[in-house]
């Protein structure tokens, strides 16, 4: 054999090499986005939107923030993480659970939330709500578990801020997650709910019941951060990326998210 044809040979290796390299990173699993439920609706937009432009694909999971943290702690596959309070993520990354620190995305705001025809008015000072507990025309509150759910644990300091935290443990429906709490709030069974603005403003959602904002004032503030994973591929990376760029930031504020600079 020729040097020239070894060199060839050599190239075609190399060649065949890099596309079967390029074919199995096409045949790879598109990245798990775990991500809390308060994004539901607006990181489908974010997702799509990104997919549109790259034509890789994502898998996005919802749940309560402090379950996606914990699943994190036991292994769990995901790639990036986008919680509803930012302890979370700095907890993970203390203990060398995410890359870095990740970055501030949003900030979330909650409302309180009352399907049609209930016996409450979607007021954000929350006095008819004080007003139906003293007249004994109320059954059931939806918020979110406090224990786990950041906008449970909002939820529960509006309540208390507004002195309304112990008379309503009797009618105290908690969902898993804050998406769960407000199918609680707005199907009937409950005459309403603390819920994520962002949910509120939903199409999906925002012609179930009616929704005003609660003052900013009556809780922390919901400092929604993100991070990368250790194990993140290229794609997460570019979709982390996604989320700070124009077109994303767009769309939470569409959905009531306050942005950071």
């Amino acid at each position: 054999m020729t040097l020239t044809r070894r060199r060839f040979g050599a190239a075609s290796l190399a060649f065949g090499a890099s596309l079967l390299a390029s074919r199995v990173r096409a045949q790879e699993p598109a990245p798990v986005i775990a991500a809390a439920s308060d994004l539901r609706f607006a990181l489908e937009e974010v997702a799509a939107g990104f997919e549109a432009a790259t034509g890789q694909g994502l898998r996005l999971s919802f749940g309560a923030t402090g379950n996606l943290a914990r699943q994190i702690r036991e292994g769990a596959p995901f790639q990036m993480f986008m919680a509803a309070d930012e302890q979370f993520v700095l907890d993970l990354a203390r203990d060398g659970l995410t890359r870095d620190e990740g970055l501030l995305y949003a900030e979330g705001r909650v409302v309180i939330a009352v399907p049609k025809g209930s016996a409450l008015t979607a007021d954000g000072t929350l006095e008819t709500l004080r007003e139906a507990l003293t007249e004994n025309r109320l059954r059931r509150f939806a918020i979110a578990n406090p224990d786990h759910a950041p906008y449970g644990m909002r939820a529960r300091e509006v309540l208390q801020h507004a002195g309304l935290w112990e008379p309503l443990q009797p009618h105290l429906v908690l969902g898993e997650n804050v998406s769960q709490a407000a199918q609680f709030a707005l199907s009937g069974n409950a005459e309403g709910g603390i819920i994520a603005h962002s949910l509120a403003l939903s199409p999906q959602l925002a012609e179930q019941g009616d929704f005003a904002l609660i003052p900013a004032e009556w809780h922390q503030p919901l400092r929604q951060r993100m991070a990368l994973l250790p194990e993140a591929g290229p794609v997460a990376e570019a979709f982390y990326s996604h989320v700070q760029s124009p077109p994303a930031r767009e769309i939470l504020a569409r959905y009531g998210f306050e942005l950071p600079e």
